[in-house]
């Protein structure tokens, strides 16, 4: 693997000594380096196991807790490639990055386990796993059928399983008992088996309804003990466990992300995944916290107003159904203990409503800012960005590097480009990927290995073709963001080749903010600016239907202009004019969310998904108007000439409103309790 201390040293501004054998022969040099007070960063993670211990046990050396060492990896990722020549560049950017500091703490989730295990399936299975983990766990077994042990070491339960809910310290499992053979009671003796002539009767302890023939030899072989009872009601059960450990065919739960602590494995325990998954109980034990992954912004939010939905993105995305709609306070909620951390509600979301928090947009741009101002300063140009998954994601561009170190037909990652781990690849979306290509990025690659939920794939393809769409538009030339979908190394590999895109000619400087849109504006801002002498010329760029930039359509043949768009628009898009019959609106402010058309009783705004260009996006204009409707009594005006005459039209058949009652629906409010009190032949309750 070529390394160039003098350009890596020149691009992180420090001097670099080239050690070739650091774990080894030059561990003095890492020794030093330990008990120095300086930010500590190791190019390798094969050996990180052997580093740490080396750090532990050098004399003098800063505690781990105070300062740890942070590991990158620039083998396999650079160094063991085809390009290897080319990636000095890149190294120098993936060592900038791992000297950033650490994401800022967030609120966390906690989880409480005492151990209790409830196991689901065939006798035989779930006892088998029962004897691997019952020495750490308070295991109970819940029968689906099969063969049990004669000895009874476990409580069993059985029945109709109804509900399975909750997550890892507070499972909720609902069942109905409607057997005759009462577990509880049952010794095994194994009596009703020997003398059931219809061998209706199992060695689960359970009677087959559909072969008993009513003989009830089983109730008077089990008459000391009173295990049977062909009279006994159906019950209903509710208990409350810490795990559970399912072993049917089909989970307990339909959605992709299964909560944590439930674990489903239909292939049984004889495979890695399956003694992986038994060695996992039996660590769950005790107290556990995860990071609080989102921020929900009610005011930004436009999910619904007044009872009616609008945007519902997050809610459909969700794998783990940890969002669900709450219409009557017009929000989401999100239940902290199902969320799995993906993000893919915050690509999704158009007002930023819901954002990343761990780590934050505005420390994945300081990272982005980071990686391609290195790249570019140590010469590097061209940058793709391969975002991908910590785990999965990781695996594969590691195995890739392998490969091209062994195999010539593999040409390895390439030089250009840059491979970003995130802990999920649907946590970052277009304010990120547009800021990414104004800081310098010739394209944006989004790399997905199977894991992912099927919507997640959906709404992160949706949303980088809005991202082409608006650089298309705006004259840049190639294709700079794109979903890469393999678990292949090959596959990858031929993937990673491609022409470079053209990039921007001056590199922006801003920064992500926290708030999404105004992090989209400045990123847009910068490509007008960029963009102006190559843009063709146009008034707007049209954008697919995911855009959360556009326009609405009025229709003023059936707008009537109630303005009930206004009070419901979330994001001020839409405004009235108090002195005049007016819609007005600023494109700026509009999130496409909908709630304007599902509001409007007349069916008369359509979305339009679009960017436009000129100033006028950022200033208020006239949508619709009308002329005003004048009072009839004392002319001053009091709605729209169209709006009255619609109502007048709906009401004049009905026989409230006839003669005198119809005209006093053309006066102003003030004129008709004039009207109404001056009128010698109108009935009072007096009268009456």
């Amino acid at each position: 693997m070529p390394l160039n201390p003098k350009v890596l040293g020149e691009a992180l501004d420090e001097d670099l000594t080239l050690h070739t054998t650091l774990c080894r022969r030059d561990a003095p040099a890492f020794q030093r380096a330990v008990r120095s007070n300086e930010d500590l960063v190791v190019a390798c993670t094969q050996e990180s196991r052997l580093f740490t211990e080396l750090s532990e046990q050098t004399e003098g050396a800063v505690s781990l807790d105070v300062r740890p060492i942070k590991f990158v990896n620039i083998r396999e990722t650079g160094g063991w490639s085809r390009e290897a020549q080319d990636a000095t560049p890149k190294m120098a950017a993936l060592l900038a990055a791992a000297r950033l500091p650490d994401a800022e703490p967030v609120p966390t989730v906690t989880y409480k386990s005492t151990g209790r295990l409830l196991i689901i399936g065939a006798l035989q299975d779930a006892e088998r796993v029962a004897d691997l983990v019952s020495d750490t766990l308070e295991v109970s077994l819940f029968s689906t059928g099969g063969k049990g042990m004669q000895n009874r070491r476990y409580p069993v339960m059985a029945g109709d399983l109804s509900e399975v809910r909750g997550w890892l310290g507070a499972f909720t499992v609902d069942w109905t008992t409607n057997n005759p053979i009462d577990l509880d009671l049952c010794t095994r003796c194994n009596a009703c088996v020997a003398v059931c002539p219809e061998g209706a009767i199992g060695l689960d302890y359970q009677i087959d309804m559909d072969k008993c023939k009513s003989h009830r030899a089983c109730v008077k072989a089990c008459e000391a003990v009173g295990a049977i009872n062909f009279q006994r009601d159906a019950q209903e059960h509710s208990e409350t466990f810490d795990m559970v450990l399912d072993l049917r065919a089909l989970p307990a739960f339909e959605q992709h992300a299964h909560p944590q602590g439930y674990f489903h494995l239909a292939s049984g325990i004889d495979n890695a995944a399956g003694m992986a998954t038994v060695l996992k109980l039996r660590e769950l034990v005790g107290e556990f916290e995860k990071p609080k992954f989102f921020t929900y912004k009610q005011k930004l939010c436009a999910h619904g107003r007044n009872e009616t939905v609008g945007c519902n993105a997050c809610v459909e995305v969700c794998s783990a159904l940890a969002i669900s709609s709450d219409l009557k306070r017009n929000q989401i909620v999100v239940n902290p203990n199902l969320c799995v951390g993906c993000g893919a509600c915050t690509t999704v979301c158009p007002t930023g409503a819901l954002s990343y928090a761990y780590p934050r947009a505005s420390e994945q741009g300081v990272k982005l800012r980071t990686l391609l101002a290195t790249y570019a300063k140590a010469g590097g140009q061209n940058a793709a960005l391969l975002l991908h998954s910590q785990e999965a994601g990781t695996a594969l561009v590691n195995e890739l590097g392998r490969a091209a170190s062994l195999d010539k037909k593999v040409r390895g990652v390439p030089a250009r480009v840059i491979p970003l781990p995130l802990w999920h690849t649907a946590s970052i979306g277009l304010d990120v990927w547009l800021s990414a290509f104004a800081y310098g990025a010739s394209q944006v690659w989004v790399l997905m290995t199977g894991e992912e939920a099927p919507q997640y794939r959906a709404a992160v393809r949706d949303q980088l073709a809005v991202a082409q769409a608006l650089v298309t538009g705006l004259g840049y030339s190639g294709q700079h963001f794109r979903l890469i979908e393999t678990r292949d190394a090959k596959a990858l590999d031929a993937a990673l080749v491609g022409a470079p895109a053209q990039t921007v000619k001056r590199r922006a400087t801003f920064a992500i903010q926290a708030e999404k849109r105004a992090t989209v504006e400045l990123a847009i801002d910068h490509l007008l600016q960029d963009s102006a002498a190559q843009r063709p010329a146009m008034e707007a760029i049209a954008l697919p239907g995911a855009s959360l930039l556009g326009t609405i359509s009025v229709n003023k043949d059936t707008c009537t202009l109630c303005l009930s768009c206004v009070s419901a628009c979330p994001a001020s898009a839409l405004q009235d004019n108090t002195e005049r019959p007016q819609l007005r609106f600023i494109e700026k402010n509009c999130v496409q969310c909908g709630l304007c058309a599902s509001t409007c009783p007349e069916d008369a705004i359509t979305l339009q998904p679009r960017l436009l260009l000129g100033e006028q996006r950022k200033q208020l204009r006239v949508l619709n108007e009308a002329q005003p409707y004048h009072c009839i009594r004392c002319a001053k005006p009091f709605g729209t000439l169209k709006g009255i005459e619609v109502m007048l039209g709906k009401l004049a058949g009905h026989s409230m409103f006839q003669g005198e009652a119809l005209e006093r629906l053309k006066m102003c409010g003030d004129c008709r309790v004039v009207d109404l009190y001056s009128n010698p032949g109108e009935t009072r309750i007096t009268d009456l």
